[in-house]
Parts: structure tokens; sequence; C-alpha cells
């Protein structure tokens, strides 16, 4: 049996959205906010007016409920591999689930604004990198544009070169 040669890589690399507050950061913050809400809601309790005490804790469970959708987002990814045969899209939705998508690497267009990068060829599309900022998708961009340029004019090494 003879078996089938596997296809050169020519691009790869993974997806992230960007998250700037690290853990440390996170705690901070909501300590930050906790310490204001008692610094304010405490004299307002003693005073009487216990209502207010309570809208302030709603805040602060407001304020870490958005930190941790966030960062349950944060968990989304999305892989790029270009072969020989194909551009493989292989996007990671937060809850785990797996979507791959193959698009024919020959026929493969790049088009790329500051709001979006589509990825086009034989009549599909998918539109990668949704959650990166625009720097971000633009240098993506150039990097497969380059190596698809590079692998569609490929350098042969012959022997009577030397």
């Amino acid at each position: 049996m003879t078996e089938a040669p596997v296809p050169a890589v020519h691009f790869a690399t993974s997806l992230k959205p960007y998250r700037s507050l690290s853990a440390d950061g996170f705690r901070f913050v909501m300590l930050a906010a906790v310490a204001a809400n008692l610094v304010i809601g405490l004299p307002l309790f003693l005073m009487g007016a216990w209502p207010v005490f309570g809208f302030m804790g709603l805040d602060v469970f407001l304020l870490w409920w958005l930190f941790q959708r966030s960062y349950f987002d944060a968990r989304r990814t999305e892989t790029l591999t270009l072969t020989d045969h194909d551009l493989v899209v292989v996007r990671i939705s937060p809850d785990g689930e797996r979507e791959e998508l193959r698009l024919d690497a020959y026929w493969l267009k790049v088009e790329a604004t500051e709001e979006r990068l589509v990825v086009t060829s034989r009549g599909n599309r998918a539109v990668i990198g949704r959650f990166l900022g625009p720097e971000e998708r633009l240098r993506v961009a150039d990097r497969l544009k380059a190596a698809i340029a590079e692998m569609r004019a490929p350098r042969y090494d012959h022997g009577w070169d030397e």
C-alpha cells in the first residue's frame, strides 16, 4: 500500500480574543468597587437609608457578572491552517462547540478591511477573527496573503543551478 503524502503546512495560527485585565487586576477592581460601595453605602445605611445599601450591592454583583461573561466569551478560538490543498478554519465557541470549514487553497482570496477579514474560495466564504482588533485583523490578513503567494509560487531546488 502507498500512503498519501502529507500536505505541507504553509501557514498556521491560532486566534484568541484579547483581554487586557488579568485575574489579579480583576480582583483589584472588585475589591475597589466593594470598598467604594462600603464607604458610600455604610453611612447611608446607618442614617436609615438602607435601600441604598442594597442597590449598591446590586451594582457590585452586576459588575462581577459582566466580567465573568467577558472572561467566558474570551474562551473562543479560531485556528487557521493553510496546506497545499485547503485552508482549514476551526472555530471553538466558548461552550466548547467545534466548527470546521475547509476552503480550497488554490482559489483562495483574502479581503481585509478594518471592519472584517473575509476569505472566499469557489463561492464559499468565511469571516475570520470577528473578535480581533482592526490592526491585528489586518496583520493576520497580510500574513495569510503572503503565505498564499508563497504557496502559489514555489521555489524548486534544481541540481543544475550549482
